[in-house]
């Protein structure tokens, strides 16, 4: 566990055996114990239930509306593709090389303000793009919004296990994913083409359209979103207390601001981080078609209009999606990996269509396109469950960046494959997209198997009571300070340390 005290007030003899409390330094536990241990009594379901609902109305709108600014402002380089300018690979490399200093920060400082800070440069960044003439600066501004946009997604994955139990994270991952559909931002872009001026051009106003709302939104973050449930602003005290127990039952605790060497190394070393990061690196290489949909819809022979209208389709198809997936893996138990290898079908289906359909088949074409769509519930569902079978706050950093840099190394490489020579059919690109969209699933189906193995070796097992009779310092209500017990779900523990921790499935 690292430092401890010993403290004689709970000395007893019993003939040779001497039972003593052990009191665990404050930098060792998760930042919360204090709280879990000063609350006295159960937690009943209406109780958790309204705090809970508080807790929504709070933080989930502020998620779903910047994962939307986000994902918005990602794909301005997909829409404006058409509009007149084609960059590649910049954003994620950027991406990748910041994401786990950026995991390091949200550990270290307040992750609500850390963000917020985040989006105001990326806003700032965006609105620069406007003022951009050359290959240079698009190159400079692009890698900055790279930077910064590697926060949000890991900072989000963060919040949602601090607030929610491990069933509610499924669902608000979910509900906060839903909103990186493009339906919005197909009708932005398709507004900014009818934009005539004589000074900038349609992509450059939807560059400043876009990091104007976000420069807002970095404004609201600062000032409303939360960095924990333990010093959220809309809880009261002893709601702060009954939030952190609330969800006791993750076993994973809410944050700890230290670094520990040990969990790094045990995230290395643990056979799931890689079958996750692999997963994420094979399903973002499809994820390339964000950037390319509009260009490969328009090859179909739709014009610049048309294909901006219809890429809102593929916004109401992963919405739909997404919504569902997320609802089925919640009320079927332990059924993430079976909802999300089954999501994976329909791409695979539209990748035959894509490949075997005549080329003046349009509706066809476009059709096996947005079914390509269909198996974004797979990430979703991935990003929720790592974050349920992952307990240790430094070895949960750890293992959701490198998630998100093998996510970033997928949306990098994949570019690449969209070369002059594959046109207009691509078939090389899309047979490579194939052949993930059938990888992917048995990916799932491994983690689940190994995790179900793992919960039946520790049922196994006799009662670990290694960390029992831990205690810490608390001030009471009334301000007087006695030492409490504190329970093993607050002590930090990776899910390894902890014996009864149970994955799910």
């Amino acid at each position: 566990m690292g430092e401890k005290e010993s403290f004689k007030d709970a000395e007893e003899k019993n003939g040779s055996q001497v039972l003593v409390h052990v009191a665990v330094a404050d930098k060792e536990v998760d930042t919360a114990a204090q709280l879990a241990a000063a609350l006295e009594g159960e937690l009943t379901p209406e109780e958790s239930m309204r705090l809970r609902k508080k807790i929504d109305w709070h933080i989930l709108p502020l998620m779903c509306i910047l994962y939307w600014i986000q994902f918005m402002d990602k794909t301005t380089l997909g829409s404006s593709a058409i509009l007149g300018i084609r960059l590649g690979t910049i954003f994620y490399l950027s991406y990748l090389a910041f994401e786990y200093p950026q995991n390091l920060a949200l550990q270290r400082f307040p992750v609500g303000k850390w963000i917020s800070i985040n989006i105001f440069v990326w806003g700032v960044a965006l609105c620069a793009h406007a003022a951009c003439t050359n290959f240079g600066g698009l190159f400079a501004v692009r890698l900055i919004l790279g930077m910064c946009e590697g926060s949000i997604t890991a900072g989000f994955m963060i919040v949602s296990s601090m607030f929610y139990t491990r069933s509610e994270q499924t669902l608000r991952v979910g509900y906060w994913c839903t909103f990186h559909a493009q339906i919005i931002s197909g009708f932005l872009s398709f507004g900014t083409l009818h934009i005539k001026t004589s000074s900038f051009e349609p992509w450059q106003w939807l560059m400043v359209i876009t990091g104007a709302l976000t420069l807002i939104t970095a404004v609201v973050y600062w000032f409303l979103f939360p960095d924990s449930p333990t010093n959220a602003w809309f809880l009261t005290p002893e709601e702060r207390a009954k939030a952190v127990k609330r969800i006791q039952e993750n076993q994973t605790g809410v944050e700890n601001k230290h670094f520990k060497p040990e969990q790094f190394y045990e995230a290395l070393t643990d056979p799931k981080t890689w079958l996750f990061a692999l997963f994420s690196a094979l399903d973002n290489i499809p994820n390339s078609l964000t950037n390319q949909r509009q260009i490969i819809v328009s090859a179909f022979g739709f014009t610049n209009l048309q294909t901006t209208l219809l890429g809102c389709v593929d916004g109401v198809i992963e919405i739909v999606t997404i919504f569902t997936g997320v609802h089925l893996a919640v009320r079927y138990k332990d059924s993430r990996a079976y909802v999300g290898a089954i999501y994976f079908l329909p791409n695979i289906l539209g990748v035959f269509l894509i490949n075997f359909l005549p080329w003046s088949d349009k509706v066809g074409l476009l059709f096996g396109q947005w079914l390509t769509g269909v198996g974004t519930t797979g990430f979703v569902l991935s990003l929720s469950w790592l974050s349920s079978v992952t307990a240790g706050h430094t070895k949960r950093i750890t293992v959701n960046a490198i998630m998100l840099i093998s996510y970033c190394v997928g949306n990098a490489a994949a570019p690449f494959m969209w070369q002059a020579k594959y046109q207009p059919r691509n078939h090389i690109p899309w047979i490579i997209i194939g052949i993930t969209y059938v990888i992917c699933p048995m990916i799932l189906l491994l983690i689940r198997v190994l995790l179900a193995r793992e919960n039946r070796k520790r049922d196994a097992e006799p009662v670990d009571d290694k960390y029992d009779d831990l205690y810490i310092e608390v001030v009471l209500p009334d301000g007087t300070r006695t030492e409490r017990r504190v329970d093993k779900e607050f002590l930090d523990l990776t899910d390894i340390q902890n014996r009864d921790f149970r994955y799910v499935l």
